[in-house]
């Protein structure tokens, strides 16, 4: 095997690094081109996906059509119902999926793709909008459709000017752009975001209420404000939330100890057997209602710089506790 030439390593390298910046170049003025484009086909896509009473059916096929399919995630995600269907499978089927309230979508950079027009007769026999996005608005699909979307690059990325790269960005930019046109007029929210994505660590910000994470009855730990300092550090060790709540005789919250509190206690020298809790505990603490969204609690606890939050009825009564462990196994964090 020939040996590695360190000289040769170092300029292949040099070329690698020049190439990529010319690539990240090239797209980058390819999208940037399209801005000096939009304006009445947009406007008519947009309005058609915005007045659609079903979904937006998108298609493509090869390296547009793995656009296609993101595409429609995107626009999915972002409050206009839509799903991918292949060309190919869609003139053997699954043009069944498409109904008379849905909108077509036809990805295609020639405009002249074999299956996507095949397709094309079908679609006008439904009666459903067509909205196509290619790089030439002379081809065949751009003409049969209701609004066309100039997705045309001045080259591909690629050196051969052959490989889809420019024009695929163009394209998946172009999808965003539409997206996030709709998702503004729809008035589409960070809660609706969160619904679409329960799994992920927004949603769950935005979809769980403490009453979902709280630890609550006898797993939260509690002390009356004349306890003595060890019978209170008992309960924190016991309870394991690195707190205790201090409650009066109707269970209402009157303070609380933390950790920080008792390392404080120890470097004043405390007689932890004799001194009541009361002494030493943060009176007035901040507290929330179990029906507060694990999001604006985590909010709460940063911007006051806690580790712990006590839970509340409207009386102020002793429902429930948490501490920032429990936002991380939730996933909030």
């Amino acid at each position: 095997m020939a040996s590695r030439n360190p000289d040769n390593a170092v300029a292949s390298e040099s070329k690698a690094l020049e190439l990529a910046r010319e690539v990240l170049e090239l797209e980058a003025d390819s999208v940037r081109d399209l801005a000096a484009r939009l304006g009445e086909e947009f406007a008519t896509a947009w309005r058609i996906c915005l007045d659609c009473q079903g979904r937006v059916i998108v298609t493509g096929m090869g390296k547009s059509g793995h656009i296609a399919g993101k595409v429609a995630a995107t626009l999915a995600s972002t409050g206009t119902p839509a799903f991918f269907v292949h060309p190919g499978e869609a003139s053997h089927g699954d043009l069944g999926m498409i109904t008379g309230e849905d909108v077509v979508l036809a990805l295609s950079n020639s405009g002249e793709t074999g299956e996507v027009l095949t397709i094309l007769p079908l679609i006008k026999r439904l009666g459903v909008p067509l909205i196509s996005m290619t790089g030439r608005p002379d081809s065949t699909l751009a003409r049969a459709a209701n609004a066309n979307l100039d997705v045309s690059v001045a080259r591909e990325a690629c050196p051969l000017n052959l490989a889809p790269t420019s024009s695929t960005t163009a394209t998946l930019a172009m999808g965003d752009a539409l997206a996030v046109a709709l998702l503004e007029s729809r008035g589409f929210t960070q809660e609706d975001f969160a619904r679409s994505h329960p799994g992920g660590s927004l949603g769950r910000r935005l979809l769980l209420q403490l009453d979902d994470l709280m630890h609550s009855g006898d797993e939260v730990p509690k002390v009356n404000a004349d306890t003595p300092m060890r019978e209170a550090l008992l309960e924190m060790t016991r309870k394991g939330l690195g707190m205790t709540a201090v409650v009066d005789d109707e269970n209402r919250v009157v303070g609380i100890f933390t950790d920080g509190d008792l390392r404080r206690t120890l470097d004043r020298l405390v007689d932890v057997h004799s001194t009541p809790v009361r002494e030493l505990m943060t009176a007035g603490p901040k507290t929330a209602r179990p029906d507060m969204l694990a999001g604006e609690a985590l909010r709460l606890m940063e911007t006051q710089r806690i580790n712990q939050l006590l839970i509340t009825d409207a009386d102020g009564r002793l429902i429930g506790a948490l501490n920032m462990h429990d936002m991380l196994r939730a996933g909030v964090v």
